[in-house]
């Protein structure tokens, strides 16, 4: 779950504890061109205070609009449709002629928007079932593969935790990739038993901890919103918290480290009881070639493959450093990611 959508939620439930009418506005269907994607969330308050967003902003205001004219009086769920003609499109800022079509939901206690962000601080992904008639709502834990649907009866979205990273190491890369990891609304959190690279770190927003690296990976229970990065360089740190990582849900599992130490990597795990169908998840060299050198441009190249991974794009459409051919008179060594 992006942190807008989180913040739609808590704000929600903070005026529905005050007291406050106010509604819950989904996009559930868009054609042609839209500015937000399905699943997108934004909440507005009796006064017309908004928080989240559904448009570029041509939207919000029209719904402002009409709160502050009329006030807020649903008392059930209501399809509404932006954008359906020309003049339409135009006047909402929907380019190409597109149509975005919204669910608009009053909140109330029945509504179990406290229950739901409970849940998700648990950790949990959550399957939410809006009965259209009645209001009704029922939380459930979310089946494996499950999407977004909307009939005429009810609207089932999804809400789930934030997307997790895993780093293994406090060194200059790990500050690259957490400050960047942060800025797309990942958790980050750094293992590093070390205390001389402990001591010097300083990153907002990151959650710094010294446990074992693979004590961590068990006790994060990694999901399919989880990722692990391993940066350490050292076989101590890395290979047992790899194990773990590798035989979990992760979506993403990769390691520093040249070509040669890929593969001498690769045997020493296979001497622990991983399959040969676990291995092949490690990401390692790691991260999209993009010819980076520095380390906030290695720090984008795992991003970007993490990036790809995470949105499903086929592996055919990606260049991962791994397979980059190495230049005549070049070792493997010293074309990869972090070889030095």
């Amino acid at each position: 779950m992006d942190s807008i959508d989180l913040e739609v939620l808590k704000t929600s439930a903070a005026w529905i504890a005050a007291g406050r009418r106010c509604e819950l506005i989904t996009v559930i269907k868009t054609w042609g061109s839209s500015p937000r994607p399905v699943g997108a969330t934004l909440a507005i308050c009796e006064d017309g205070t908004v928080i989240g967003s559904v448009s570029g902003g041509c939207i919000e205001d029209d719904l402002i609009a009409r709160v502050r004219d009329e006030g807020i009086r649903r008392t059930t769920p209501e399809i509404v449709s932006y954008g359906i003609t020309a003049d339409e499109a135009h006047r909402f800022g929907l380019p190409c002629g597109g149509t975005i079509e919204l669910a608009i939901e009053p909140l109330s206690a029945r509504s179990r928007v406290a229950e739901l962000l409970e849940r998700l601080e648990a950790h949990e992904l959550v399957q939410r079932r809006l009965d259209l008639r009645s209001g009704e709502v029922e939380l459930s834990k979310a089946p494996p593969g499950a999407q977004m649907q909307v009939s005429e009866r009810a609207m089932v979205s999804l809400h789930g935790p934030r997307w997790r990273l895993l780093i293994i190491g406090a060194g200059q890369l790990s500050r690259f990739l957490a400050q960047i990891a942060t800025a797309m609304d990942y958790h980050v959190i750094v293992c590093d038993p070390r205390e001389e690279y402990r001591a010097g770190w300083q990153v907002d927003g990151v959650q710094l901890v010294h446990e074992m690296p693979d004590d961590v990976v068990l006790a994060l229970k990694l999901d399919r919103r989880s990722a692990v990065v391993a940066l350490t360089h050292d076989p101590k740190l890395d290979d047992l918290a790899l194990m773990e990582a590798l035989k979990s849900d992760a979506f993403y599992v990769g390691a520093i480290g040249s070509r040669l130490n890929n593969g001498k990597r690769r045997e020493r795990l296979l001497e622990f009881d991983l399959t040969r169908e676990q291995l092949a998840r490690l990401h390692g060299p790691i991260g999209l070639y993009i010819g980076s050198k520095t380390p906030s441009e290695i720090a984008i190249s795992i991003l970007a493959e993490m990036t790809a991974i995470k949105n499903g794009v086929p592996a055919a459409m990606l260049v991962p450093h791994a397979a980059t051919p190495t230049a005549p008179g070049e070792s493997a060594c010293a074309v990869d990611l972090g070889a030095a």
